[in-house]
Order: structure tokens, then sequence, then C-alpha cells
């Protein structure tokens, strides 16, 4: 029978990476993520793994390229502003295309700002916020239960893809604690690794893990397979969800902890006969753009909630093409947006009122 337990966001990561076969965490403690590395602390030397707090979060990243060149599954966590720091190491180890996850709870800024929740880092996140035309699988949960589920699937993708998987939550996903249904046994993808740096035994030749190549011809053909690999992931893995889109009169586009509230505004307004569905991208990238050319003939226009200045809403217009309008509607500094402030957004553009 499948154990259910009520677990804190962060926590719930933390042992469904242990479930996924991680016994790798390197990390440096930041609010509002820290239980993550509490949780590994404890766990890791029960089960003979190996928790590591660097000096650093520059330091912590090298660490995590160093456990994944040897085949090993290795994660990481952090917040904003130590994300920031971790980018030329992300950008690293998409050159030396290794797998490992990263955990990111996004807390408000700019700068070091605050604990309270925020989707600030999207740029970051899906437009690559090191250096270099590299790409991460990025995945936004929007409750404990999908924290503990993606966090298992973004190790299978990692490894499927020898590519970085971001889990990209917000501080009141890590924070809340809710039940959590875990699977007798997990599905581990077991993926051949014979790149790896595990000693050649004086039986194959040695392996070579750099992302350093002086060469333009051989730099640009390496280049060239990475956006091919982008290309197979883009085709293969976007993921989202779908509510009470089929005739609906505004579609809103929300991800995260934002969707719950956005479901609830959904039910409310039916009762005065306003239709409003609900696009939910589960992977921020690759975005699913297919859903969007699928349902951009059905409403009126499309509403973009998020808890940011308005970056989310940059790939819906450019999914939609210009087929239909879409407005925007944020909140920043750790503000959450309540469901009266969105029903009366949705009911100021279905008016036409000029500022929508």
């Amino acid at each position: 029978m499948a154990e259910k337990v009520l677990m804190k966001g962060n926590e719930v990561i933390a042992e469904a990476a242990i479930r996924a076969g991680c016994k790798h965490y390197f990390g440096y403690p930041i609010t509002p993520q820290t239980e993550i590395a509490h949780y590994m602390a404890k766990k890791l030397p029960e089960i003979g793994g190996v928790f590591v707090q660097a000096e650093s979060e520059i330091a912590a990243i090298n660490m995590v390229y160093g456990a994944a060149a040897a085949g090993i599954r290795v994660i990481t966590s952090s917040s904003s502003p130590g994300i920031s720091l971790k980018q030329e190491g992300l950008s690293y180890i998409a050159g030396a295309e290794l797998p490992c996850v990263v955990v990111n709870i996004v807390r408000c800024g700019p700068g070091l700002g605050g604990i309270l929740p925020a989707q600030c880092d999207y740029f970051q996140a899906v437009k690559g916020g090191g250096h270099g035309d590299y790409r991460m699988v990025v995945f936004s949960p929007s409750s404990v239960q999908e924290l503990y589920e993606l966090t298992v699937e973004a190790f299978n993708v990692a490894d499927r893809y020898r590519i970085t998987s971001m889990i990209m939550g917000d501080g009141m996903l890590g924070q809340m604690m809710e039940a959590v249904e875990f699977k007798d046994e997990e599905n581990i993808e077991t993926v051949e690794k014979d790149w790896a740096l595990t000693g050649t035994r004086m039986k194959r030749e040695h392996n070579i893990i750099t992302s350093v190549n002086v060469n333009p011809y051989e730099l640009e053909k390496i280049n060239e397979g990475l956006q091919a690999k982008y290309k197979k992931i883009v085709e293969n893995e976007q993921r989202v969800e779908i509510y009470n889109c089929k005739d609906a009169d505004v579609i809103i586009v929300a991800h995260g902890t934002v969707a719950r509230i956005i479901k609830n505004v959904i039910e409310t307004l039916k009762h005065e006969g306003i239709r409003v569905g609900l696009i939910r991208p589960i992977t921020l990238w690759p975005f699913p753009t297919e859903i969007f050319e699928k349902y951009a003939s059905v409403p009126k226009m499309f509403l973009t909630v998020e808890l940011s200045a308005g970056q989310m809403v940059e790939d819906v217009r450019l999914a939609l093409n210009g087929k239909k309008p879409v407005y925007f509607y944020g909140r920043m500094g750790g503000m959450i947006p309540t469901q009266k402030e969105i029903m009366d957004k949705i009911k100021s553009i279905l008016r036409g009122d000029r500022d929508g």
C-alpha cells in the first residue's frame, strides 16, 4: 500500500531525490530552501551517501560538476541570488553535457530581496542565465505532491538527455505542508553512462569530460549537437495541464502555486456566467507551445497571471503569434494576487476597459 504522510515541500524534494537514487548533495544554505539541506544532512549519511555544505554556491556547483562527471545522480539546491552565483557552473555543466538536478525555491528580488514567494527567476531559468547557447529542462510544480513526482522525473530526464533539470518553486510551495502519497517503488530509468569518469580498469580508452574547445569548426559541431538535442526535448518533453478550456471566454495562463488560485477563480466566475479556463505549463522549458496553437481559436483573449513583472507573458505571446490578445496581471515583492483582484481584472478586460 502506498505511503501517505504530511510533509513540508522542501523536505519532500529531498526525500524524492533520495527515492530517485540520489545519494550526493552539495549546497550552501539560503532561505527559503534551507530545509532541503537540513534533510539531506540527516538522511544521506544513514544510506551511505555524501552531504557537503560547501564554502559557497560557486564551490557547490563545481562539486556537482565533479560528481555528475563520475556518472552518479547528484542534486544541489538554492534560492534566487544563490542560483545567480551558480550560473557559470551551470553553463560549464551544459557544455560538458552532464546530468544533474538543481532546485531553485525562488525568493523575491532583485538583489537580496526577501524570502516571500515570487516567480521572478523565470527568465534566468528558461532563457539560460549563464553564458552560451544552452538550455535546462525547467519544471514548475504547483503542489507538494508534484514536488515529489517531478523531482523523481527530473532525475530521469536529466539522465535521458545528459542535461540539467531544474525544479523551480517559490517560497510558499517550499514551506507549505501537504499530504504526500509516496509510491512503494519508483520508476527509475537506467541509462548506460559509458561516458563517465569511472576509471578505465585497463579495459577501455580514457574518457575526457570538458567544455573547452578552441577549434571553431569542432566547437560549432558540438553546439549543433546540443541544439539537435534541445530540439528533441522540445518535441518529447512538453508538459502542461489543461483545465476547463473547451468553451472558455478567457483562458488564464499561470504556473506553480498561482495556478491553484486560478482554479478557485474559475469556479467562482462560473456562477456569474463567465467561462474561464486555465493552461498551466508544467515545463517552463520546453514551453508547451503546441497547446497554445490548439486553443488559440477558443477564447476571446488570454490573461497571464504571475508573481513577477511579466516574464512568462512573453512566451505566451510568442506561442500565440498574434492570434489573440494577451493581457497580464502580476504582483511583486512577495505579494500574492487575491481571487478578487484576478476576477476584477477579467471583468475589466471583458468590459473593454482602456487599461484592461
